[in-house]
């Protein structure tokens, strides 16, 4: 086993990438390495840094109208320490930051009501299964059965509001 130190440790030439150093309360290393990947998609030259030139590069191909002065906004935003460059500290703030400014509790009652398509307060494995089945996703009632189970925070067999708005505001879902 490799011996790693420090954020990333030189080892022939080669940077090896140590999710524990980004470890922070609420967030795992299975989500940093998931953060990471993703910053990896848009470091095209694996420089571990994403220019402007990189990210509106991504966005074009991903079909974002890159004139879109939000874009610049959101890069400004990013770009924490001002240098023209978004190094993966600068990523990891935004993308968990991001989690939790977007999650209203108010967004969340109405996603939540369109799982609970029979108004009864709960989402049922049911309903979820035709909102998979409704995005081409292919979940057997056996695995969103464990969904719910797992999500069920109260233990009352149910996935009620307050057990969804938990989950969805979590970082973690273990």
């Amino acid at each position: 086993m490799k011996k790693v130190i420090g954020k990333d440790s030189k080892r022939a030439g080669k940077t090896e990438f140590n999710p524990k150093a980004y470890e922070r309360p609420g967030l795992s290393v299975d989500e940093v390495e998931e953060i990471k990947e993703a910053f990896d998609i848009f470091d095209a030259d694996a420089s571990g840094e994403i220019s402007i030139s990189e990210l509106i590069g991504s966005m074009k191909s991903l079909g974002f109208d890159t004139k879109n002065p939000a874009i610049y906004k959101m890069i400004a935003e990013m770009d924490a320490d001002g240098n023209g460059v978004i190094d993966f500290e600068e990523f990891l703030d935004m993308m968990t930051a991001r989690i939790s400014e977007k999650n209203t509790r108010a967004d969340l009652e109405r996603v939540f009501k369109l799982f609970d398509e029979a108004r009864e307060g709960h989402i049922t494995v049911q309903a979820l299964a035709r909102v998979a089945r409704d995005l081409g996703e292919d979940i057997s009632l056996e695995e969103l059965r464990e969904i719910v189970q797992r999500a069920d925070l109260n233990g009352d067999g149910k996935l009620g509001f307050e057990d969804f708005y938990s989950i969805m505001t979590k970082k973690t879902f273990s």
